[in-house]
């Protein structure tokens, strides 16, 4: 996209870019079509270097030093994030055309994560069809004070700790208590969940007796479940840095606008760009909540053309431990007025 092809509708999105009138179609109408293009080969291709990194990855751990394992922990996890990022398209449609396409490379890209396909799926989608709507939203939503409140000590304890130092174990708390349940769910929405959650037991209650069997419980816990904690870290980082910032409000159904929260509410991060490349650049979040259609290939065009009309209207930033740092350590309980109030500022008013 070029700026004579957006200069004209510039100036109308500009004035309008906080009235409550403002529609997703609106965006979307900006933003060039090819954004919206899926192309197969390109698709093929990152699934198939994400499939040789992976590989990579778990070669390096069966030959390096024991000195080296840490960095190959942390460099395989990354890599089957890419694996998450994958799946994560075939859940919205965004991967194939073909629908059976979409969840067979959805179950195989979550099979080594041990993620149920189609649960998350349907609880993600809703996640983007309220996002940042207070008591609806399902990620990364603050409690209300006075629920925090009603809360059991122990309850309130581990609130604290997801929302503090232990973020990076919130994606597994996320994993373990909704994705597998399906009698949260209805109808059809039932047996897909079951399906894709028996799929994920089945393939557990075989590859872990077989891996310790063959490799031994320190192999199981060198191949597998230490990659798999880093991989749960980018997903905890990843999610609460998209949702988490100290001006971005949850909003109260009545006042929740649609397009305000998928263009203002969420956040674009910058991380170092071997994570960008190996997790296929899911921290350029703002245009898939403007649109899940946008292939992950193409997200990085659909932000340049965002950032076109919108510049520093968007919320933007870089990883750093600073950032996680603001973030554990002032946004954990919803506040009316000022978006946030930290544990310590809720406490001191008591």
């Amino acid at each position: 996209m070029t700026i004579s092809v957006i200069k004209e509708p510039t100036q109308k999105f500009l004035s309008t870019a906080t009235a409550d009138n403002l529609r997703l179609k609106d965006i979307l109408q900006t933003l060039p079509s090819e954004v919206f293009q899926k192309n197969r080969r390109r698709a093929w291709t990152l699934v198939l270097v994400n499939v040789l990194m992976v590989s990579l990855g778990y070669v390096g751990l069966a030959l390096a030093p024991w000195f080296l394992l840490p960095l190959l922990w942390i460099f395989t996890g990354t890599a089957l994030t890419g694996f998450f990022v994958i799946g994560h398209d075939c859940g919205h449609r965004s991967f194939a055309n073909r629908r059976w396409v979409n969840d067979l490379v959805g179950h195989l890209a979550f099979l080594p994560l041990l993620y149920p396909f189609h649960g998350w799926r349907i609880l993600h989608n809703y996640h983007h069809t309220h996002t940042n709507k207070l008591d609806v939203d399902n990620a990364w939503q603050p409690f209300q004070a006075e629920f925090y409140a009603s809360q059991g000590s122990i309850k309130q304890w581990l609130y604290q700790r997801m929302r503090g130092k232990f973020w990076w174990l919130g994606s597994i708390a996320h994993w373990a208590l909704l994705h597998f349940n399906w009698s949260r769910f209805e109808g059809k929405q039932r047996s897909q969940v079951k399906f894709s959650a028996l799929v994920v037991l089945g393939f557990a209650a075989i590859a872990f007796p077989v891996a310790i069997a063959t490799i031994g419980v320190w192999g199981l816990v060198k191949f597998w479940l230490l990659p798999w904690m880093v991989y749960h870290f980018w997903m905890s980082t990843f999610t609460i840095v998209h949702h988490t910032a100290p001006d971005i409000p949850f909003t109260p159904e009545p006042e929740w606008n649609a397009a305000q929260a998928q263009l203002f509410g969420s956040v674009h991060c910058n991380y170092p760009r071997w994570v960008e490349f190996l997790c296929h650049d899911i921290n350029v979040h703002i245009p898939h909540h403007v649109s899940t259609a946008i292939p992950f290939y193409n997200l990085r065009l659909a932000h340049r053309s965002l950032k076109e009309i919108w510049g520093d209207q968007l919320h933007e930033c870089s990883f750093s431990w600073s950032l996680m740092k603001q973030i554990t350590q002032k946004c954990h309980l919803y506040h009316q007025q000022e978006c946030y109030q930290s544990f310590s500022d809720y406490y001191a008013q008591r």
